[in-house]
């Protein structure tokens, strides 16, 4: 059965989920900012991050496991690591300020690491390594969330579907980025048990950004305390300051004629896509800028009741 698709303009969707978060008690700047993020996600094809996730926020909000207005705290502990406090912050708030602050970090000792404890629904991990690509800089994050399905030959929630992106300056190309989850991992048939590549990835990302946080997830899960049930996640969002290695110019070419190396490769199989990580993104955010972004109407439909039940604006090109 076919689902009838509304195309609306980017930034039409960005003032109305902006206005959303406002009502729903977020200041503008935050409001804004996760607005930005999941647009972001919509232009470049990942929708499942986009604003369908606006119901979720909402969600969290009214259960208060999502605090629309935190007070997060940065302890920098070293001269390239800082851990910052989400205070239950939603993840573009929470995981922007982090790369903000280690992109800082790195303009000054050349890579820096910055932890984020306590977060909430991080969104897509390739908007905020990205961020430091835009500025020229390396830029890798890995997201420990809550876990769903089983360890191999174990029984139980033990694996979570954790991302990890990478995001490289390129020349021509803009830049590479590489957004993957552990699932991604697994051999065909593996979930929802999981193959023991990703689980294994899946508890070195957990073991990496909610240990290095304090902030533990697999093992409060099974423990006998009510808050460990508590949605909540940890991230790690690092930096690198390319010219601390080699001229920026340089590595971005290297980039380029490496991809181009692999374009001029034969090919094998046509029913394989060939092209490099984010390319199809850049491909669809081109599309979407010009045509809209496609949206169900079931979706605009709820996000309008959304918007209704808080009193918040709803732009008069909505749809």
């Amino acid at each position: 059965m076919s689902t009838t698709r509304v195309r609306v303009q980017e930034q039409t969707l960005r003032v109305f989920a902006g206005n959303i978060f406002v009502a729903a008690g977020c200041s503008a700047e935050h409001a804004d900012l996760i607005a930005d993020a999941l647009v972001w996600a919509n232009l470049r094809g990942v929708d499942a991050h986009g604003v369908s996730r606006i119901p979720r926020y909402l969600e969290l909000f009214d259960s208060g496991d999502a605090n629309p207005a935190p007070d997060i705290t940065v302890d920098q502990t070293r001269s390239a690591v800082a851990i910052v406090d989400a205070d239950s912050a939603p993840g573009p708030i929470a995981l922007s300020t982090a790369m903000d602050h280690a992109m800082s970090l790195a303009r000054t000792v050349g890579i820096a690491w910055v932890s984020v404890r306590g977060t909430v629904h991080t969104g897509a991990l390739g908007y905020y390594t990205a961020r430091a690509a835009d500025y020229g800089m390396a830029g890798l994050g890995i997201v420990a969330g809550m876990p769903t399905p089983a360890h191999p030959g174990r029984g139980g929630a033990a694996v979570a579907t954790n991302p990890l992106s990478v995001a490289l300056p390129a020349g021509r190309r803009q830049m590479v980025l590489l957004e993957t989850a552990t699932p991604k991992l697994c051999p065909p048939g593996g979930l929802p048990s999981s193959g023991g590549e990703g689980a294994g990835m899946s508890l070195i990302l957990e073991l990496l950004a909610s240990g290095l946080a304090s902030n533990p997830i697999v093992s409060r899960l099974h423990s006998d305390k009510p808050e460990g049930r508590r949605h909540r996640e940890n991230a790690v969002l690092m930096a690198v300051d390319i010219s601390a290695f080699v001229a920026p110019e340089e590595f971005m070419g290297t980039v380029d004629d490496t991809i181009e190396a692999i374009n001029r490769l034969p090919a094998t199989d046509s029913t394989v896509d060939p092209s490099y990580p984010g390319e199809q993104g850049v491909k669809t955010l081109h599309e979407r800028r010009v045509d809209g972004i496609p949206l169900d109407v079931q979706l605009l439909d709820e996000l309008e009741t959304a918007a209704e039940k808080l009193s918040a604006g709803v732009p008069s090109d909505f749809r």
